[in-house]
């Protein structure tokens, strides 16, 4: 499957791993997909649970337009995806349930997003210190290695 920014796929999501990790049905293959843009809480994590439940209210069992970033580490597909003509990465941030990840974001949207969620305490920012999935993993590592 020949993939670039520029390519759109209509998929059927088929499973969701997390809240920023999904797979999808293509006319081509089968694919993992990352949500571009964005950090979900870790399934260990707090709010990770309903990170995941709100993701497949967005978009499980429905069509989606998936616009393709690039591939990750672990050779997930990093896109935008569409549920309902509905951005999912914009729908988790604004619900409170990722955050706009710093160190691939792009779009300042986003940005402005997460600030309404956390002035509105909604999801994971209702909770008094947050701890961003990035932090937590590099923690969890530090962990383990002692």
């Amino acid at each position: 499957m020949s993939l670039t920014p520029t390519s759109l796929l209509l998929c059927w999501i088929v499973g969701i791993t997390d809240g920023d990790t999904l797979v999808a049905r293509c006319p081509e293959a089968q694919i993992k997909v990352r949500l571009a843009e964005i950090d979900a809480p870790e399934k260990k994590q707090p709010w990770g649970t309903a990170a995941k439940q709100a993701l497949s209210t967005a978009c499980y069992d429905v069509q989606a337009e998936i616009r393709p970033m690039s591939k990750d580490r672990y050779g997930r597909l990093v896109a935008h995806v569409k549920c309902h003509g509905n951005d999912a990465s914009y729908t988790q941030v604004h619900n409170g349930m990722a955050w706009v990840y710093d160190k691939y974001a792009k779009d300042p949207s986003l940005f402005r997003l997460q600030v309404i969620a956390q002035n509105k305490r909604a999801g994971l920012w209702s909770q008094p210190d947050p701890v961003a999935p990035w932090i937590w993993r590099k923690e969890k590592r530090s962990v383990s290695e002692r």
